[in-house]
């Protein structure tokens, strides 16, 4: 017996305004679009969930915004999307930050109260400790990646 992953659902009160938050702001591209139910090119689902559905009236009309769950995300284009979530309207768990490993990130939370992190990728943050003048012993030691990967990396 085989069980396959299919995709991280989000429960959303408002589809075309999620929509719009997760494709204009957050720039995911549609793969399917069904009215109430979205997927997204990156795996995640997008449900708007009917009224009178047990979802609706057990779990969703109760839910205070996710708690346990960050939905993370990474850009090469960090600076440009940090700034774009700044200038908008959109609560922000905090600013941009270098988390401990060196990392610049940034959290706010999409309409439904759902945690979500931009991060830089790995071979954009891994360039920019280069470019600080941190030695690869020095990232190796901030990131924990192993030195033959910031070797190439770097190049």
């Amino acid at each position: 017996m085989n069980i396959s992953f299919h995709s991280t659902v989000l429960f959303v009160q408002d589809i075309k305004g999620s929509k719009k938050f997760y494709c204009d702001i957050l720039k995911q591209e549609v793969t399917d679009d069904f009215g109430a139910v979205i997927t997204l090119k990156n795996g995640l689902s997008l449900w708007q969930v009917p009224k009178g559905h047990k979802l609706d009236k057990e779990f969703y009309n109760s839910k205070k915004g996710n708690r346990s769950m960050e939905i993370c995300f990474e850009s090469e284009h960090f600076d440009e999307i940090s700034n774009l979530i700044q200038s908008k309207d959109i609560p922000q768990l905090h600013e941009v930050i270098e988390e401990p490993w060196g990392q610049r990130t940034i959290r706010f939370f999409d309409p439904d109260k759902n945690l979500v992190e931009i991060g830089e990728t790995l071979p954009v943050f891994i360039k920019r400790l280069k470019n600080q003048g941190l030695l690869v012993d020095e990232i190796h030691q901030k990131t924990g990646v192993p030195v033959d990967k910031i070797k190439k990396l770097i190049k």
